[in-house]
């Protein structure tokens, strides 16, 4: 009987139209499986992280142009579409969250494990293949964990939630460039490749073994049911519109597009812009300066999570957004010292956008959340596209010059912004899940509803009773 119920608790399928306790999960409820799929933001933001440092030893190594070299964050972004609107998007409405972890986690392992004879081959074409296979995983990753750690706890907290776990991200964008600042760059081109080797082959055991962990895990589902639940908590006199008008999901969207391009553009090329603007500067050092920036963009998520405790979640992102633009538009001009000044809190203030665009942009979305997460992810597409157009001004007019691309993009995210802080139809949704109480207390069970329900009967036959005394005396 045991053995039964082990295996049934194993199933990956999940009905949708369902609906769970998961709903009204509050913060102790949800501490562990929130903690669990944290780990995976870590993973991703390593992942991400290694990437922007390879993007320089591989022009080193293999000597390949800027915009060639840009191949790897097409390879790996590129691959996020097909994820978040393909095969993780169908196994997400079909089966569940869970599946899709591992999932993500199974392709992520294989691509780190492909990598390795593309490497011991020297071939830049079958490393971006094999990146393309870890964009596909991470990006199935991304397609359930940012909306499972939206949805999973208290509405009122989604924002400052999701930030919190973003801010593990950051860590992992930290540790890897200060890795590769003394495994790839320390060392003769054959054996930095080598290490490489070593590092993905590292990264292949881990992620299997905690693709174990999620399949052995009892962590709560969230159906369509649920959010619908939710969205009638909170959105109570709204019509249930139809999926291809849900206009502001598309707008956050098309915001995620331009902002994470510009984004990974900077973290791209940001060793480039350093040695190329800053005297007596090498890949080694450029690095490690990497790091220092990707420690101030993590520290600008744990600031903002404490922030958001005290100030609308949609204001502190307009702060932010508006603080890239101020920042990166100096870069351009500046150089040196100052230009990577400039960058450090540029990438201080990006630090909550992702995440604060991704739960802002699922407000309201009800039945349609799994759906338009999936839209949300795919966004992640500018990390694709805008990296190249940089590369190719690079090569042209040099490196600082080169971030007027990112500032054009950061400029059309700011349009998502302006309108969820000053438009009624997206501020108010936003704001209606602040108000919530759903997840704020633990929920009754049948046993005390019941209880409360003869209480009250009780109670009235008692004032029935004291009536009926007074007209008789």
């Amino acid at each position: 009987m045991a053995t039964k119920s082990f295996w049934k608790r194993r199933s990956l399928r999940v009905r949708d139209d369902a609906r769970t306790k998961a709903a009204e999960l509050t913060l102790r409820q949800s501490i562990y499986p929130i903690s669990l799929v944290t780990i995976l933001f870590f993973l991703w933001g390593f992942s991400y992280g290694l990437l922007d440092t390879l993007n320089k030893h591989f022009q080193n190594t293999l000597h390949i142009t800027y915009s060639r070299s840009a191949g790897l964050q097409a390879a790996y972004f590129g691959a996020y579409p097909l994820a978040s609107l393909g095969h993780a998007a169908w196994i997400l409405r079909h089966f569940g969250y869970r599946a899709v972890f591992i999932w993500g986690l199974f392709l992520y392992g294989l691509g780190a494990l492909l990598a390795i004879p593309a490497i011991k081959a020297h071939s830049f074409g079958g490393f971006c293949a094999c990146i393309f296979i870890i964009g596909n995983g991470l990006g199935s990753l991304e397609t359930a964990a940012n909306p499972y750690i939206t949805v999973c706890g208290p509405p009122k907290f989604a924002e400052a939630r999701i930030n919190l776990s973003q801010a593990f991200n950051g860590i992992g964008t930290v540790v890897a460039p200060v890795l590769g600042s003394y495994v790839f760059f320390k060392f003769d081109d054959e054996r930095a490749l080598q290490n490489v080797q070593w590092v993905y082959t590292a990264i292949a055991i881990f992620v299997f073994l905690l693709g174990g962990v999620f399949w052995l895990s009892d962590i709560p589902e969230i159906t369509d049911a649920d959010m619908e639940y939710q969205k009638a908590e909170t959105h109570g006199e709204e019509d249930d519109t139809p999926f291809w008008k849900q206009w502001r999901l598309f707008h956050a969207s098309f915001a995620q597009f331009c902002y994470t391009g510009a984004q990974i553009a900077i973290a791209s090329y940001f060793i480039n812009y350093v040695t190329s603007t800053r005297a007596n500067t090498e890949s080694a050092l450029g690095s490690q300066f990497l790091a220092g920036a990707q420690g101030a963009f993590a520290l600008g998520r744990f600031i903002g999570v404490a922030v958001m405790h005290f100030i609308k979640p949609r204001w502190v992102f307009l702060l932010f957004m508006t603080g890239c633009i101020v920042f990166i538009a100096p870069s351009i001009t500046q150089g040196g010292n100052t230009g990577m000044s400039m960058l450090y809190l540029t990438l201080f203030f990006e630090s909550i956008c992702f995440p604060t665009i991704m739960a802002l942009g699922m407000r309201g979305l009800g039945k349609h959340t799994k759906r338009g997460s999936g839209f949300l992810v795919a966004g992640v597409f500018g990390g694709a596209c805008v990296p190249p157009l940089l590369g190719a001004v690079a090569d042209r007019h040099g490196f600082a010059l080169a971030m007027v691309v990112p500032l054009c993009f950061f400029v059309a995210a700011w349009s998502y912004a302006l309108c969820v802080n000053f438009v009624p139809w997206y501020r108010d949704t936003a704001d209606a899940f602040i108000l919530t109480e759903i997840g704020l207390h633990e929920p009754r069970t049948d046993e005390e509803a019941g209880s409360d329900i003869m209480r009250e009967v009780d109670d009235g036959e008692k004032a029935t009773h004291v009536q009926l005394e007074g007209k008789v005396v």
